[in-house]
């Protein structure tokens, strides 16, 4: 029987003697090499599956053999590191009653002498004998929080995440235990809550083990005033006002995370970092210090897209940040897009606006946007040359919900089968976006939803329409680490309006291109009224089905089948459903996957190319 009771260190979980989760520097400060030793190793234990994984992930004799050691003092003493991180292996996997072995050119390496000679290479042998399996006989949680019926601020029970009579003893489940109990209590508003202690004792005579954790929750807490530091341009009160952190609020650790998210929505920090006073002040009140550091005021880009169908486009941007010192941001783009060889500028697509964003309007989680536009683009069915304004609110609800609304104003000219024809628009417009995905450029699980809906009034002739779009997408990966995804996107529109002649060409939906059905250029699918005249219409339905697989842990292959309707007055049938399907390839990179992909039309119009060739960064949706 052992048994070990402590306070807990402040950056490891340690348990018999052995600490787990330290920091990778303090575990391989004999990596330096300086007289290269290599090594051969054989590893054997006597338990399989979860278990020997756990074990060859743990040994740093293993992940380095492809390395030589520093001179036979290196080989020894990472050798005699093994043990301690062979030993932890074994007991978060349960076993508490294992034995190591770690020979080194035949004698065992805690018997070995720094100065050994050894051959060149040597022989290491590791053989690890698992033991019994051992689980929890009686678990006790010392001051555990009480229940809340506040369902943001309710904590899983350790009991549900394994701390409970009968349950594998893994040592990972006491720590997590620990965490559970400290979060329960900070939830309640007892931010210093921690562990006094941890009584584990292992009974080998019933492959048993008893735990008892104790938690002294402290004194009850509100947020103090929050002080910042490493401010240069930005003002220091606005930063602490953005936090949304309010003196005399009751501490709640949600708000803090909160905090956080705000502090990077503003896009003007390198790292913000907050700190939490020693202790409770006597009025309860726990200050905070905000340590920040500020990026350069300005930045720019460039980027490029590229389709066989659509062209070579190429664009770049200008951002200026904090430009009055409380994080407004101003970005100007430019976009020229539509060049293809033989060159023709006339051909071309042209893009410019500008957009300034107050953050913290009147509220910590709501934004002011102002954006103003000029474009002229080519389209498939329509020529468009236009100037707009867009005035906006964004509030950034929860983690996952966001509204927007505002006002907006449109002059353009449209060349179309129509004849050449003039509007002038002003309209509102709210939407809602629910992003729940794990990643928004390369999702593995989750889903994502957005609805819009837009009326407006066209000046010229005089008429009021309504449009209104919603789309969903949902993701679910399958196997360790999600190496396979299947991804599923569906879009639908609606307007309401005068005739089609009547009616803006933007307003009206077309399908086709990169984000919709690929295979087809962009907006090319539209209504065609049977004498060649093709527009938009009033109704869309899409669709798109992917199959994500990675090949290695750089390189992806994608399957995919995209579909979409576009109607006029009545839903489409089936002969006017156009299908596009395709291969593509993923490069993955730090900032996200490099797209590129090919796809057919497969029941093409007469007009439609054989195939089209897209590239771009991130997955399609």
């Amino acid at each position: 029987m052992a048994s070990f009771a402590l306070a807990p260190p402040l950056h490891a979980f340690e348990l018999f003697g052995i600490k787990f989760f330290e920091d990778q520097a303090d575990r391989d400060a004999e990596a330096v090499i300086v007289d290269p030793q290599p090594y051969n190793v054989t590893f054997t234990a006597s338990e399989g599956g979860s278990v020997e994984t756990a074990l060859r992930n743990a040994s740093a004799l293993l992940a380095d053999q492809d390395e030589p050691a520093s001179g036979a003092a290196g080989l020894i003493a990472k050798a005699r590191g093994d043990y301690r991180r062979l030993l932890a292996a074994l007991y978060g996997e349960g076993h508490y009653g294992g034995s190591i072995s770690i020979r080194i050119g035949g004698v065992e390496a805690a018997n070995l002498p720094p100065d050994t000679n050894l051959p060149d290479p040597v022989d290491v042998t590791i053989a690890v004998t698992a033991g019994p399996l051992f689980r929890f006989a009686n678990v006790n949680i010392v001051n555990q929080a009480p229940p809340t019926s506040d369902r943001g601020d309710q904590v899983d029970l350790p009991v549900m995440r394994g701390f409970g009579a009968g349950e594998i003893a893994r040592s990972a489940v006491i720590a997590r235990a620990e965490q559970l109990a400290l979060e329960a209590w900070r939830q309640l508003g007892y931010a210093k809550a921690e562990i006094v202690s941890r009584d584990v004792i292992a009974d080998h005579a019933t492959n048993s083990v008893d735990a008892t954790i104790v938690v002294n929750p402290g004194r009850h807490a509100a947020f103090g005033p929050v002080t910042v530091s490493g401010t240069r341009d930005m003002n220091p009160e606005f930063v602490a006002q953005q936090t949304g952190l309010v003196v005399g609020q009751e501490y709640d650790p949600d708000d803090v995370r909160r905090a956080q998210k705000r502090l990077d929505r503003l896009e003007v920090f390198r790292s913000a970092r907050f700190e939490a006073a020693q202790s409770i002040g006597a009025d309860g009140l726990l200050p905070y210090e905000l340590l920040v550091e500020e990026l350069p005021g300005r930045r720019f880009g460039l980027g490029a897209t590229y389709s066989t169908i659509d062209g070579l486009g190429l664009e770049g941007y200008h951002l200026w940040r904090n430009l009055f010192g409380q994080a407004e941001r101003l970005r100007l783009d430019a976009r020229i897009a539509s060049i293809a060889w033989p060159i023709d500028t006339a051909q071309f697509d042209y893009f410019a606006g500008g957009t300034f964003t107050k953050p913290g309007f009147y509220h910590p989680d709501v934004d002011l946007v102002a954006a103003v536009s000029a474009e002229r683009t080519i389209y498939p069915t329509y020529t468009e040359t236009s100037a707009a304004g867009r005035l906006g609110l964004s509030w950034f609800f929860s983690d996952e919900v966001t509204f927007e609304g505002g006002a907006t104003f449109k002059r353009a000219r449209f060349d179309d089968d129509f004849g050449t024809r003039d509007f002038a628009t002003a309209g509102i417009y709210a939407g809602v976006i629910f992003d729940g995905r794990d990643s928004s450029v390369d999702p593995t699980e989750g889903w994502y939803a957005a609805a819009n809906v837009e009326p407006y009034y066209d000046f010229i002739y005089g008429n009021t329409g309504l449009r209104v779009e919603a789309e969903g997408r949902t993701y679910f990966g399958f196997g360790e680490d999600d190496p396979f995804v299947l991804a599923g996107r569906l879009k639908a529109g609606a307007l309401l309006g005068p005739e089609l002649s009547e009616i803006p060409p933007d307003k009206l939906f077309f399908a086709g291109g990169g984000g919709s059905v690929r295979g087809y250029a962009f907006k090319s699918i539209g209504v065609d009224d049977g004498s060649g005249t093709v527009t938009g219409g009033r109704y869309l339905l899409e669709a798109s089905l992917e199959a994500r697989a990675k090949v290695t842990e750089d390189i992806g292959v994608v399957g995919f089948v995209d579909g979409g309707y576009v109607a006029a007055d009545v839903f489409p049938g089936l002969e006017d459903l156009r299908l596009g399907a395709g291969l593509g390839i993923r490069y993955y990179t730090g900032f996200g996957p490099l797209r590129l992909d090919v796809a057919v039309p497969l029941n093409k119009r007469p007009g439609d190319a054989d195939y089209a060739i897209y590239a771009g960064i991130g997955q399609a949706f």
